[in-house]
């Protein structure tokens, strides 16, 4: 799903960034074009073309790419040059990934994050140092992991499909909006702030280069907040309409989603089988990230999430879980994921 609009919410948080700094938030929305009786608007949503522009507003007036959330300002033209260090020469998505861990190791202030590959699993991350942000509204984090998502897929010209989104705070109020933004199960109240994904993606090619970069830039900030499919594989289409019906309903049936991929259920398994991979694989997939987000959460019984994810009884979800982790469902929640 394509988000073209975005929350008022998130309004409402680019200006709180502002008016720490002494900047009145009337004017910025009247020169963004926005009326300023959508903050008071709960359910309001805004064009993406004209929070982008409220955004560069703010950007040219702060010299701060951070909006005032990070621990000390981080210039205009910092991500810049970061995106010129990464796209000439690196090979692959990991190198890509490590030489931006490393430009903003750089500075004090950020924002910094680390590439973990776990040992003997098929999961990377990014982990992301946010103890530093005065973010009371989360849009500072939010943010952070959005941008380096997209700025991730945009590099390898395909969406990389999340596992799953790890935050280090407990549910906001908005946190619907999370489904839109990163098409993941969210795990709120975590031990880290993370972005889990297929260790595989890590070897796929940089496809970009310094012209599309300047392209991407002059788009920005707006491009990171509408949903881009870069040319999203089969793959990662069908995980996400798989990912989007849970908990509310269970796994689609694959002749739903060739229905909604608008191809017949023989079509889509030969495209899934050219990728390597076949429905089964990824409903299993699936509901394992459903079951470690919601486990590592504490939202739901065993029980309650067994029925969700559609095992006949609880004990076929205690071997399937099993199978995923080497461990217990009560195991895993014990030790907090």
């Amino acid at each position: 799903m394509k988000v073209s609009t975005v929350s008022a919410h998130h309004v409402r948080a680019v200006l709180l960034g502002g008016e720490r700094r002494g900047v009145a938030p009337a004017p910025l929305l009247a020169r963004a074009g926005l009326p300023s009786e959508l903050l008071g608007d709960a359910h309001a949503r805004v064009p993406a073309e004209q929070f982008g522009q409220l955004v560069r507003l703010l950007w040219a007036i702060l010299d701060d790419e951070l909006i005032g959330f990070g621990a000390a300002p981080s210039k205009v033209g910092t991500f810049a040059m970061m995106g010129h260090a990464v796209v000439h020469g690196s090979r692959d998505l990991r190198e890509a990934l490590r030489r931006s861990q490393a430009f903003y190791a750089l500075f004090p202030s950020g924002p910094r994050f680390r590439l973990v590959e776990p040992g003997g699993g098929d999961e990377a991350r990014m982990e992301f140092d946010v103890a530093g942000y005065d973010d009371p509204l989360h849009f500072g984090a939010e943010s952070t992991v959005l941008v380096a998502h997209r700025f991730a897929s945009w590099l390898i010209r395909r969406r990389i499909g999340l596992r799953r989104v790890e935050f280090a705070y407990p549910e906001p109020r908005h946190a619907q909006e999370y489904v839109l933004l990163f098409g993941a199960p969210c795990v709120f109240g975590a031990r880290r702030t993370a972005a889990v994904f297929d260790r595989a993606d890590l070897d796929e090619p940089v496809l970009r280069d310094a012209a599309a970069l300047r392209l991407f830039l002059r788009r920005a900030p707006v491009d990171v907040f509408v949903c881009a499919d870069y040319g999203s594989t089969v793959t990662g289409r069908v995980r996400h309409l798989m990912g989007g019906a849970l908990p509310a309903g269970p796994v689609p049936t694959p002749e739903e989603l060739a229905d909604r991929l608008s191809v017949s259920p023989q079509t889509l398994r030969r495209r899934l089988a050219a990728e390597g991979t076949t429905y089964q694989r990824l409903r299993d997939q699936v509901r394992r990230d459903h079951a470690l987000a919601e486990l590592a959460g504490g939202r739901v019984s065993i029980e309650l999430l067994s029925r969700r994810l559609g095992f006949s009884e609880p004990s076929a979800f205690h071997r399937a879980f099993r199978r995923w982790t080497g461990e217990t469902p009560r195991a895993y929640r014990a030790r907090g994921g």
